[in-house]
């Protein structure tokens, strides 16, 4: 039987974005939705790309990374940011997306033996890593590909990968938060990395649970290419790839 032509109105690309939200956060047992549009920004000084965040086991910091290869130390409001150590300057990440590059791997390190040993091979663009709080298994955010891999540590499935969570955008980190979720950001969402415009609420960041459900959606605002969530003490903290600043939001 010949089907029917469905006539519709066309969905301009902003609108489809939108349209993609509904569809994905729909599909999920989801807990909320905050709208990013008041957050307290630690604004850094002639630099951009605050891009990863950590504090150390005093609670002292956060660190960040930035793009011209130094770390940075928060000192507090009135202090602001100080040098803290010298790293080295990030790759062309975008380059690795737009070529379908996927030579990246996952390897391990020995300490004791001073031995790396390659546990997977041909990742696309594997971009942050996180372990579960039981030690079971590691997870992969894997930026080309839009998805969160699953990678078994102990127990029967030992050195076996499968993917944990498909993705709205791409993903540019993941942290275990203190109650063994995860926190996702995305960098982008796929039609802005087209070129297209999408609206205001595109998600920034995901909170997935140890099953890789979707439990929390942040929507955008303000904060854009959200390149790393840590959540510590009641507050997350927003790294960025070229915002000049960190983004501070309340619980």
């Amino acid at each position: 039987m010949e089907a029917k032509r469905l006539t519709t109105n066309p969905i301009t690309p902003a609108g489809f974005t939108l349209l993609a939200l509904l569809v994905f956060t729909s599909g999920f047992q989801q807990q909320a939705i905050d709208k990013l549009h008041n957050f307290e920004r630690l604004v850094l000084n002639s630099v951009v790309g605050p891009e990863s965040l950590a504090f150390d086991h005093l609670g002292g910091g956060p660190y960040t990374g930035v793009s011209d290869g130094r770390i940075l130390k928060w000192q507090g409001q009135g202090l602001g940011w100080a040098d803290f150590a010298v790293n080295s300057k990030h790759r062309d990440y975008l380059l690795a997306v737009i070529t379908g590059d996927a030579t990246g791997r996952l390897m391990k390190y020995d300490p004791e033996t001073k031995k790396v040993t390659v546990l997977i091979r041909g990742l696309a663009f594997p971009n942050g890593l996180a372990i579960s709080n039981d030690n079971t298994f590691l997870l992969i955010a894997e930026t080309s590909t839009c998805r969160v891999l699953k990678y078994w540590l102990q127990g029967p499935r030992t050195g076996t990968i499968k993917v944990f969570a498909e993705l709205p955008g791409y993903p540019d980190n993941i942290k275990r938060n203190p109650r063994g979720e995860f926190w996702v950001a995305l960098n982008q969402n796929k039609l802005q990395l087209n070129g297209q415009t999408a609206p205001e609420q595109h998600p920034v960041a995901l909170r997935l649970s140890q099953e890789g459900k979707v439990l929390e959606v942040l929507v955008g605002g303000a904060m854009t290419s959200i390149s790393e969530v840590e959540e510590n003490d009641g507050t997350i903290w927003f790294g960025s790839v070229d915002m000049p600043y960190v983004g501070v939001y309340k619980l």
